[in-house]
């Protein structure tokens, strides 16, 4: 049994592991409960058991869905393109699409988390037909987000521009001590240290480390900074907006609230934005799992 494998067993064990064909290439989702479908994606350097303090609760309610994104877990690792277009926003919301579609759901609830939450956001914008409701957490988009960075910003995020730089260079040094880079962003964005289950920061590390993951999350950033942002910068052109009743939740102890208007910022990109502050830092389904979980199932029901 492989740690992913006993994880889930341990921390998830109401869901069935499944595998999803998607363009010849097998994405793992887990699945429980009933109802209406809610598609949860999770952050980085995690996979799908981010929600695992949330997400048994939820399948009272719903289908509840947790796939592993692009690069992360079991998910797909996509080789990696000059352009950096493999690990796009944009490509993982059209991978997600299509795992929701094989199970069978043309339209869904959504929810994420860090890069989840990228993912579910470019969803909503390119597939409006799809998203019924969005829920993003403790994000800033790419173009807003680069567009701001100031001294202050970057000492806070700083991996925002180092992982974006040419490769090999931060995939090198980041393999001189995986662990240690993988810990420093899981525990360096709050001002409370975060209570992770062993179980699951194990997971998080054995899927992190691995040198195709590390290429993975510095794709994932380059293409944010390259790509990402040109694709916020058209929508903005074509007046393209969240049409979907959309929450916005954040940390009352972590970073992005020190840098950033919540309320401006996603006033300007979405057409029915409510917002909710957590009392967490940056990892918030496992910080504030109990406030997370309520403000979710009262903006989904």
């Amino acid at each position: 049994m492989t740690i992913f494998e006993e994880a889930d067993r341990a921390l998830l064990p109401a869901f069935k592991r499944v595998f999803v064909e998607v363009d010849g290439v097998a994405i793992l989702a887990l699945i429980a409960g009933q109802g209406e479908p809610l598609l949860m994606l999770h952050g980085d350097p995690q996979t799908h058991l981010c929600w695992h303090r949330i997400a048994p609760s939820l399948a009272l309610d719903f289908t509840v869905v947790l796939p592993d994104l692009r690069g992360r877990g079991e998910g797909n690792i996509a080789e990696p393109t000059e352009d950096h277009r493999n690990y796009t926003k944009r490509a993982m919301a059209q991978e997600q699409l299509q795992v929701m579609r094989g199970l069978g759901f043309e339209s869904f609830y959504l929810v994420g988390h860090d890069r989840g939450a990228r993912t579910a956001r470019r969803m909503a914008l390119d597939h409006p037909g799809a998203v019924r409701k969005l829920a993003v957490l403790d994000i800033i988009p790419e173009l807003n987000f680069y567009d701001r960075l100031d001294a202050e910003l970057a000492q806070d995020y700083f991996y925002f521009n180092f992982l974006t730089q040419p490769a090999p260079v931060p995939e090198k040094m980041i393999a001189g001590a995986p662990e240690t880079f993988m810990r420093t962003m899981m525990l360096g964005l709050s001002e409370d240290v975060v209570d992770y289950d062993p179980l699951a920061m194990a997971a998080y590390l054995a899927s992190s480390r691995r040198p195709d993951a590390i290429v993975a999350m510095c794709e994932c950033f380059r293409a944010g900074f390259h790509v990402d942002r040109d694709h916020d910068r058209q929508d903005i052109k074509a007046g393209r907006r969240i049409s979907c009743p959309t929450l916005v939740g954040w940390g009352e102890k972590g970073v992005i609230k020190k840098h950033f208007d919540m309320r401006d910022v996603w006033s300007s990109w979405c057409d029915d934005a409510r917002f909710v502050p957590l009392p967490s830092g940056h990892f918030i389904p496992e910080e504030a799992p109990i406030e997370t979980l309520a403000a979710i199932r009262a903006f989904l029901k």
